[in-house]
């Protein structure tokens, strides 16, 4: 998605909402977007696609009679992209184990407690939530590509090397689940959580989702910077952080530098 800016936004935007209005056209009860930790002050084009994401779902709950939820979660072991896959791969190719950055965490979950929760969090849904789900304690990259190598029967650093290679294009040192305005109140379930809602700015959303019914082509963008422009008309302070900028804007922009 960060090498091809536009089609994030065609898939994680435009595609949510074409689905999400179907729900509303067809009278579907429920409906609940699978969003991500990286929507929380993003610094990526990912996160920031999914961010909208939520904001469109949250505004169509204003103006149906479909209950529409959004669960935000961190990595999940085993799908695709993960870096479980990616770590075994190597260790089967005789190293090395790519390694980002030595102090990158993550909060990580099995693919049926990803299931679960989702399932859960549709039925605690009332409509407009957008809900946080308990992912334990974050785990150090680093210390995952340690534990893959002896679990595989080597030793780290003698057997297979780990090399750290640089952060990505849009990456932070850490996930956050919740912005500094959102906090969370409790729900039945003791993992599950809801983000306190924030405002949504109303009118922006209903001339672009107006623009999408009447002429998508017209609004959806084309490049790089055509992209990052209407990513700003709902996040205003978003930028792009690349991997060529210093390690101090990475973690500025991670510690909610940047909405």
């Amino acid at each position: 998605m960060e090498a091809n800016p536009e089609e994030a936004i065609k898939t994680n935007v435009y595609g949510t909402y074409s689905v999400a209005w179907a729900a509303h056209r067809y009278g579907a009860d429920r409906f609940v977007l699978v969003s991500t930790d990286k929507a929380v002050n993003p610094t990526s084009v990912m996160g920031a696609s999914k961010r909208i994401a939520e904001m469109i779902i949250q505004h169509l709950d204003t103006i149906s009679s479909t209950n529409y939820a959004a669960v935000r979660f961190g990595n999940v072991l085993g799908s695709r992209g993960s870096v479980i896959p990616l770590f075994r791969k190597q260790i089967l190719a005789g190293g090395p184990v790519t390694v980002t950055h030595k102090d990158m965490i993550r909060y990580f979950m099995t693919i049926p407690e990803a299931v679960q929760l989702i399932i859960q969090a549709g039925a605690l849904a009332g409509g407009g939530e957008v809900f946080v789900l308990d992912m334990g304690e974050p785990v150090r990259i680093l210390d995952l590509a340690r534990t893959l190598i002896c679990l595989s029967g080597y030793e780290p650093y003698r057997d297979i090397d780990i090399k750290i290679v640089g952060m990505r294009p849009g990456e932070k040192l850490f996930e956050e689940l919740l912005t500094a305005e959102e906090g969370v109140t409790a729900t039945t379930h003791e993992r599950i959580f809801v983000a306190k809602p924030t405002a949504l700015n109303d009118g922006l959303l209903e001339q672009v989702l107006t623009m999408f019914d009447s002429a998508p082509g017209q609004i959806m963008p084309r490049d790089q910077a055509a992209t990052v422009k209407f990513i700003q008309q709902f996040l205003p302070r978003f930028q792009l952080v690349t991997n060529e900028q210093e390690p101090a804007a990475l973690e500025a922009a991670a510690a909610g530098a940047v909405d």
